[in-house]
């Protein structure tokens, strides 16, 4: 790094420093904003892949993708925080030892770095560039998905997770034919266990859409999706949903450390192994104090939550003071086949499963605990089952049991006595 970065950096004070954060989607932009909530007054730059002004993800699936709306913007008045956007940019490296980005228009100097480039859907292999191909993660893909919908298209969704679900709802609202093929044995099989996601099977076929499982996909075709029992289900479009991967490529070469799943490795507090350089959102896992295990969250309240945390980290780095520790209860939501669904927690290390409810109606909820204590809950209608749960797992609150199976029974009030 320059001798006048070195010196302003080993001040200390937030002022006159610069921070850039790569990624203007949710997590990056939060970053940006939460950086001038909390008081920093150094430069503040976003950098984004896409030319579009930022957008938020989830109405891609919904009122974008059926023309209820034009776009999603964030409502962000980034000129009037000072935050410097730049737009239709791609990095393509970092050189930390030189605290310098390195993008298709030459290096971007940073005293601090946030790394918030999010994940990018798997694609289908032997699909990349076959017409009629789609994959929904950004405006652009949601764009040219719309005529799709218009045109009432015979459609085939390759994969029954939460995106997959979300598409088949709007395509058949939008009044296309609707095949789901999954290779698993049910849907949302890397998310729920086998007996909380099976009531959802019957959600397809209610709404007119047939799922297909244990179905692999052996090649894409004009017109038409051949599976490997050699069955051809008509396809005007083939819509891929198979899961997505953190967007890190970029950081091959870097000295940045990688996990498993090539996210970025961030610890409590959000930082990587590389000085002055921090990892929120999709594209990095956190260590859970809470649950005991390394987590990596895909969802929107994750990159809404961590970017306070980074932007704190920040400042007290640059003060001197303790620095916060990012331990979330993970939430998430979806709106599919007429439901809205929600989950909260994790729950891996559960040692009991309790049901709210009856899964064939409705509205219902399931409750994980460990050592009695609620750790995690999806709640299928029952908002306020959520809401209350959510508090309950935060506190750590052991739960009476047959209180907590009675739907009729407000979930605050089955704690067990103390």
């Amino acid at each position: 790094m320059s001798e006048q970065r070195h010196e302003r950096h080993e001040e200390g004070g937030p002022a006159g420093r610069r921070v850039v954060v790569v990624g203007a989607g949710m997590a990056g932009v939060q970053t940006a904003v939460a950086l001038r909530e909390q008081g920093f007054d150094g430069t503040v730059t976003l950098i984004g892949a896409e030319l579009h002004q930022p957008y938020d993800r989830p109405p891609l699936s919904k009122a974008v993708l059926l023309g209820k709306a034009e776009h999603s913007a964030f409502d962000v008045d980034f000129e009037g925080l000072g935050i410097e956007l730049v737009l239709g940019r791609e990095v393509l490296g970092l050189r930390p030892a030189d605290h310098e980005l390195d993008t298709e228009t030459g290096p971007v100097p940073y005293d601090v770095l946030v790394l918030a480039t999010g994940a990018e859907p798997i694609r289908l292999p032997g699909t990349e560039g076959v017409p009629g191909v789609h994959l929904l993660r950004t405006l652009d893909d949601a764009e040219r998905l719309r005529p799709v919908l218009a045109r009432q298209h015979d459609v085939v969704v390759v994969g029954a997770g939460w995106i997959g679900a979300e598409f088949a709802t709007a395509a058949r609202e939008a009044g296309c034919a609707v095949t789901v093929v999954e290779a698993a044995d049910r849907p949302l099989a890397g998310a729920l266990p086998a007996e909380v996601a099976a009531p959802m099977t019957a959600w397809y076929a209610d709404h007119g859409v047939d799922l297909r499982t244990h179905a692999r996909v052996a090649r894409v075709e004009a017109g038409a999706v051949v599976l490997d029992d050699g069955s051809r289900l008509p396809a005007e479009a083939v819509v891929v949903g198979i899961g997505a991967r953190p967007a890190t490529a970029w950081l091959a070469g870097s000295g940045v450390a990688l996990g498993a799943h090539r996210e970025i490795v961030a610890d409590a507090c959000l930082r990587t192994s590389a000085a002055d350089v921090y990892a929120v959102g999709d594209c990095a896992s956190f260590p859970s104090g809470r649950y005991g295990e390394r987590l990596l969250v895909h969802h929107w309240d994750n990159a809404l939550q961590g970017p306070r945390t980074v932007a704190a980290n920040i400042l007290a780095a640059a003060t001197g003071e303790l620095p916060a520790v990012y331990d979330p209860v993970p939430y998430f939501w979806s709106e599919q086949f007429g439901r809205f669904v929600q989950y909260v927690g994790h729950h891996a290390d559960a040692d009991s499963t309790l049901w709210r409810g009856d899964p064939s109606g409705p509205a219902w909820t399931v409750c994980w605990l460990r050592e009695g204590r609620l750790i995690a809950l999806l709640a299928v209608g029952r908002p306020r089952d959520l809401a209350q749960g959510r508090r309950l797992i935060e506190a750590g609150r052991r739960m009476d049991a047959e209180a907590l199976a009675d739907p009729a029974r407000p979930l605050k009030d089955a704690t067990a006595t103390p």
